[in-house]
């Protein structure tokens, strides 16, 4: 199942929860609405909705509980896709999965290799620092280059989506507070985040981080720490590795974070990126406007985004 974010093309409407299948749009809500019908469950309108919010960042938010009634839904929509609204696939628009996170926390040098080609030491503990919503854009949207930068770098990584609060978990049970997984571009203006100790000023800057362009549920990725990872820029394959090179893997992270930090459903993780960015190479390759950045992990999908200048 594709956790979307969508709404119809000019149409002025809010954005909504749905789920790709194939060339259709699924709205979940509706769906859920005809699978409690035909259950002859009553229900006035504004309770159902309030249990299942058709609002992207409150369905996420609802956490795991909410996941399973969207399977049961989706299920449900495929035996009588004439019952429930859809969409062709060219009618909508698709936006950040995740709209408004109450965490973006993201992991930085956290593959051996690129550590290396950072000229930085392997980190002892994870290296943590924050994104915000000002940054994310969707999986259809134009990557901003501010006239502030000119060193403006592609990463892919990795994005999990915490599922249910998760406070002192143990490693062992930490794959079990994520909802999911989707695609995410840690773009970096380098010579922003290199002009103090702090990386904040070069992570986060406007419309330059896209996260999509769906949400896979974590029982439909299989092993998180065994996803191949690849970048390419303009259809050169700049990055290529695989999650299982992570240095610190993700039940370590879920349960390092959650020790100070209580993790909320909807909060995310970038969880690093591999070697293979602009700023390494000889010459360094910073992006431009017009250029086309594909990024694609394994079992998720892929994600295409053009640079623009802002």
């Amino acid at each position: 199942m594709k956790l979307v974010n969508y709404k119809e093309k000019n149409s002025g409407k809010a954005w909504r929860i749905g789920s790709l299948y194939e060339e259709t749009v699924i709205d979940l809500q509706d769906a859920y609405r005809s699978l409690l019908t035909s259950k002859k469950e009553n229900m006035n309108a504004t309770t159902r909705d309030s249990i299942f919010p058709a609002d992207p960042t409150q369905f996420f938010k609802a956490g795991k509980p909410l996941l399973d009634e969207a399977k049961a839904a989706f299920t449900f929509a495929l035996e009588r896709l004439n019952e429930v609204t859809t969409f062709e696939r060219a009618q909508v628009t698709l936006g950040t999965p995740i709209p408004n996170p109450g965490k973006i926390i993201c992991v930085g040098r956290n593959y051996k290799e690129h550590a290396e080609e950072m000229k930085g030491d392997i980190p002892e503990h994870p290296v943590l620092f924050a994104k915000f919503s000002n940054a994310l854009i969707g999986p259809e949207d134009a990557i901003e280059k501010t006239k502030f930068t000119e060193k403006l770098d592609y990463e892919v990584e990795l994005v999990a989506v915490i599922g249910k609060e998760a406070s002192c978990v143990k490693q062992e049970n930490a794959l079990d507070y994520i909802a999911g997984y989707t695609i995410g571009n840690d773009t970096s203006a380098r010579d922003l985040q290199k002009r103090t100790l702090q990386w904040l000023q070069g992570k986060t800057l406007d419309r330059s981080t896209p996260i999509g362009p769906w949400v896979i549920p974590a029982d439909e990725i299989g092993d998180p720490g065994s996803l191949s990872v690849k970048s390419y820029v303009n259809g050169e394959e700049r990055q290529g590795s695989a999650t299982s090179k992570l240095i610190f893997s993700i039940p370590f992270l879920v349960a390092f974070i959650s020790d100070f930090m209580t993790l909320s459903p909807g909060d995310i993780i970038m969880t690093g990126t591999p070697e293979g960015v602009g700023t390494a190479m000889n010459p360094p390759q910073y992006l431009q406007p017009g250029d086309i950045v594909t990024l694609e992990i394994e079992n998720i999908g892929r994600m295409e985004n053009r640079v623009v200048k802002k």
